[in-house]
């Protein structure tokens, strides 16, 4: 045979090897086929004895497969467990100095005597300062005429003709003297500030029931339990 022809063959070969399929391996890794019994229990735990020792190993030098890391490096790092507060610092909270502790009994006989509560109590009572009620500071200026006091005096009612105004009313003078006040109690008060109800000089009480601009003495009366 010619050798190129013995290189051919030899190709096509190789090439039928490369495309066959790999066959699995139906033992335990590194044990061999068809390996079974005694003599593979030996080599598993001969292997698993070398894995052992290589572990150490992988972690002095920092390239282990797992990548632990340990709790005192945690903890170096400030990663580490919290500190959880005890008993005794949850039961004894510091105190409050705004707060006052003279309903406990055992906190108050803690620091005192009765010699030192004695004298604390009179110390208290000669600091103890009594003020007199003085009576209530009058208004600054003169607010003029009491209407209150007036509702109660007059007895008459609203309404209730009293005083002459003979010859005096006239509608559109009440009215219009009426609106330059605020409310009727400013102009009752204006009206015995200018000498009414006996005279009345700017038409404000025309009935002559003594009340000006329609003002009523009724709620005065009726605060005073006289109505």
């Amino acid at each position: 045979m010619r050798p190129h022809k013995i290189l051919k063959a030899v190709a096509a070969l190789l090439a039928l090897g490369a495309c066959a399929p790999a066959i699995p391996d139906s033992g335990d890794s590194g044990l061999g086929v068809g390996v079974s019994g005694p003599d593979r229990d030996a080599r598993a735990q001969a292997r698993g004895g070398v894995r052992a020792e290589a572990a150490p190993e992988d972690d002095a030098q920092g390239g282990g497969t797992g990548g632990s890391v340990t709790t005192s490096e945690l903890t170096r790092a400030g990663i580490g467990g919290v500190e959880t507060p005890t008993a005794e610092s949850q039961a004894d909270p510091a105190a409050n100095d705004g707060i006052s502790d003279e309903q406990d009994f055992e906190a108050v006989a803690a620091r005192e005597t009765i010699e030192s509560d004695a004298e604390r109590r009179e110390r208290q009572a000669a600091a103890y300062e009594v003020i007199e009620p003085t009576a209530l500071p009058r208004r600054p200026g003169d607010g003029g005429p009491n209407i209150v006091q007036f509702a109660l005096e007059v007895p008459n009612d609203k309404g209730e003709p009293v005083y002459s105004r003979a010859g005096l009313f006239s509608e559109s003078r009440f009215q219009r003297n009426c609106a330059k006040y605020n409310n009727p109690d400013a102009a009752q008060r204006d009206f015995l500030a200018r000498g009414g109800p006996a005279r009345d000089r700017l038409g404000l009480d025309p009935d002559g029931d003594g009340f000006a601009c329609g003002w009523d003495p009724t709620p005065f009366r009726t605060s005073a339990g006289d109505g």
